[in-house]
């Protein structure tokens, strides 16, 4: 099943538009070059509209949220419902601050979303108002663990019915599910969370990964997750004693980039339930 969601990938080669996180902004381009995508950033409003009518799908990130860029999200979020382009929101922070709270609020009402895709507290800030975000990275507390999974997999379900919208929650256990089943996903290395970004380019992989199979965005959305976190495990491997995580970072690129579409196939982790 994933590996012909990749082999579309790599075959249609979508052009997707980030409104996204400057920090990792070379990352998340990077990335999408790598698994057979192409990358374009517009975040001008006036310069969003032309350009999401132009690409084939759009990823909005939260991440460095100001004054001009949030004007850009609607717009290019609503310009791509009018086409009929996938979407695809990372409520960066959701939680940690007002502005990103009610920002990822004002999106979900406004604009019709694909795939959400976060960590446990931005999604818990979202779903219940309760997620205890610890700055931009999940808190312990809200840890998705094997006691919990069950009932968090009931919530990603529920919330998905009522959004419409495939929701992923990344963790140590990946969560990816519509409001009728879910894929539960144990590819990834504890090692990936020291290195910024890894959550960033993961949404604009699934982006991609919808793009180019959009009659199947859960399996699209839970291809993308499995890759990302079996690269992660190919690039742990290659670390040497002198890597550290500047290093393991470009392995992921590199492996993503080397990732053939059988192996995917052959090295995804996963569950449905």
């Amino acid at each position: 099943m994933f590996e012909q969601i990749f082999e579309n990938v790599r075959q249609k080669s979508p052009l997707i538009h980030n409104i996204t996180n400057y920090v990792t902004v070379n990352d998340c381009a990077n990335i999408l070059l790598a698994c057979g995508g192409s990358p374009i950033m517009a975040d001008e409003p006036e310069d969003a509209v032309e350009i999401t009518a132009l690409c084939g799908g759009l990823n909005i990130n939260i991440g460095t949220l100001n004054q001009r860029t949030i004007p850009a999200m609607f717009v290019a979020g609503k310009r791509a419902n009018e086409l009929g382009h996938p979407v695809v929101l990372d409520p960066v922070g959701a939680g940690a601050s007002t502005l990103r709270t009610v920002t990822a609020i004002r999106l979900l009402k406004e604009v019709t979303f694909t795939v959400i895709r976060s960590n446990i507290s931005e999604f818990k800030a979202l779903a219940l108002g309760s997620g205890a975000t610890k700055g931009v990275d999940a808190d312990a507390a809200d840890k998705v663990t094997e006691e919990n999974l069950d009932g968090t997999v009931t919530l990603a379900k529920d919330f998905a019915r009522r959004t419409g919208t495939v929701i992923a929650i990344t963790g140590a256990i990946d969560i990816v599910a519509d409001g009728k089943q879910a894929f539960c996903i144990r590819n990834g290395r504890p090692e990936m969370s020291a290195i910024t970004g890894t959550g960033c380019q993961l949404s604009a992989l699934t982006t991609a990964f919808v793009t180019a199979n959009p009659d199947r965005p859960l399996e699209a959305a839970a291809a993308a997750v499995c890759a990302m976190g079996l690269c992660g495990e190919l690039a742990y491997n290659r670390m040497t004693a002198l890597d550290g995580n500047s290093s393991y970072r470009n392995y992921i690129i590199d492996a993503m980039y080397r990732l053939t579409p059988a192996a995917l196939e052959r090295g995804a982790s996963y569950e449905v339930r």
